[in-house]
């Protein structure tokens, strides 16, 4: 009776979930199974792990069903939250360790549900294949079953996990990496040989708790000595206001021919709430005047000529296009371009990389080098030497470094380079993905 009670109560409880969601953030409706799934996840590892602490006293397994249950009770506490003051509005440290704890928590879970999902399905398959309960319960050794061992490996494996991202969350989320690429483009006109050209992505700034780790990141910068800066998106998390407080150190940013920069998805307001559409269209205005006041040049579908003696390149900035649905889609490269037809080498400022793999390789529009960011790098992996994973490969076919277009002519092929991003949206952290500041020397 109580399992059919519990049952209910849960088909209730995804049910109002489901349509509390639809109301206050309609483009997350499409990862709400997302909620499901991790709300399915919690179920079975309770289940799995309640006989193990009924030997308890009471209040143990209070404190411990309080803990257990604490990052879906935080999940539903900034769903809900909107009914009351937006997420969007609450502290930024609040906000981010809470979330931050929300996520490493779910993450270690899936991680030792796994484990034990593995060992039951060992056990049970086992048993369907008509073996004796004691051969299914192999001994390894003699005092742990073959069951158990998989699923202690699993709880170690989970207390890692968990360990492992709580330290990126105070210790890597800010340990800046200068990432330096050669690319040789046979077009590239002479007298811009050599050319320096720094790129940062996604620095949501919504997330930093102070300017001193953001100025450390903007005397690398100019250290480098650009000729060119590019920011390819994603300034902020919900609203402009999120950067104000950081205008006087992104101003110091020196360059030689100048800064230009595009919007990213979280740059338009839209995972934020309003109380009207002319609310939002003034959030827009404080983004394009933020960039003016920071002297770099917004392309907006625009391009922009630079000439050096009797040569000349164009930077060409498009909105934001994205292929997933739930992803603004209003770049336009034809736009963008026009006016660039006589221009030799051209380069693309786009945030997210499915625009290059859908729209600009395709396009009669010859871009010789389109530099964007948008994935992070899942913030989560590893790179060593030529071996490299991140749970962003799933989502991305390109998702960090440099990529190129083999379908093309040797002597004009087209390049991409996706930045890993220099802040962090979600996990607050970073694990073997260090933000990253792009330095990009191009040779003809």
């Amino acid at each position: 009776m109580k399992k059919i009670l519990y049952i209910i109560l849960s088909v209730i409880l995804v049910v109002v979930s489901y349509f509390v969601v639809a109301n206050i953030y309609p483009k997350a409706t499409g990862r709400f199974p997302v909620f499901v799934v991790l709300f399915l996840f919690d179920i079975y590892l309770f289940i799995a792990l309640k006989h193990k602490v009924k030997a308890c006293s009471t209040w143990k397994r209070w404190l411990l069903g309080i803990a257990y249950w604490s990052p879906m009770i935080l999940l539903g506490t900034f769903i809900f939250s909107d009914f009351f003051l937006p997420y969007s509005e609450w502290n930024k440290s609040v906000r981010s360790y809470m979330m931050g704890f929300v996520i490493i928590s779910y993450t270690s879970k899936i991680v030792v549900a796994t484990f034990f999902i593995i060992s039951d399905l060992v056990k049970y398959v086992r048993l369907l294949l008509n073996k004796k309960k004691e051969e299914s319960e192999e001994h390894i050794g003699e005092t742990i079953t073959r069951g158990a061992f998989i699923k202690k490996v699993g709880l170690v494996t989970g207390g890692v996990m968990f360990g492992t991202l709580f330290t990126g969350m105070f210790r890597w989320v800010y340990d800046f990496n200068i990432i330096k690429t050669k690319i040789k483009i046979p077009n590239l006109p002479e007298s811009f040989s050599g050319l320096r050209i720094v790129q940062l992505a996604d620095m949501h700034l919504g997330n930093w708790l102070s300017n001193d780790e953001l100025a450390e990141a903007v005397k690398m910068i100019n250290d480098l000595k650009p000729d060119l800066f590019f920011f390819t998106g994603d300034l902020v998390n919900y609203r402009t206001d999120e950067a104000f407080e950081f205008e006087d150190v992104l101003k110091q940013i020196k360059t030689k021919y100048g800064s230009f920069s595009v919007l990213g998805n979280h740059d338009y307001g839209d995972y934020s709430t309003w109380s009207s559409d002319a609310a939002k269209e003034e959030n827009m205005t404080q983004m394009y005047d933020l960039n003016k006041r920071l002297g770099w040049n917004l392309l907006l579908n625009e391009n922009e000529i630079i000439t050096k003696g009797d040569d000349s390149i164009a930077i060409i900035g498009v909105e934001n296009w994205g292929s997933y649905a739930r992803f603004q889609r209003f770049g336009d490269l034809d736009e963008a371009a026009q006016g660039t037809e006589d221009v030799p080498f051209k380069i693309l400022l786009s945030h997210d990389p499915t625009h290059w793999q859908n729209k600009v390789r395709q396009s009669d529009v010859h871009i010789d080098l389109t530099l964007a960011g948008h994935t992070h790098g899942g913030q989560f992996g590893f790179e060593i030497k030529g071996v490299r994973w991140s749970p962003a490969q799933y989502a991305y076919k390109y998702w960090a470094g440099l990529y190129s277009d083999k379908k093309m002519p040797e002597n004009r092929p087209k390049y991409l380079y996706v930045n890993r991003g220099l802040g962090v949206v979600g996990y607050p952290g970073r694990v073997g993905m260090k933000p990253e500041i792009t330095l990009l020397e191009l040779y003809g």
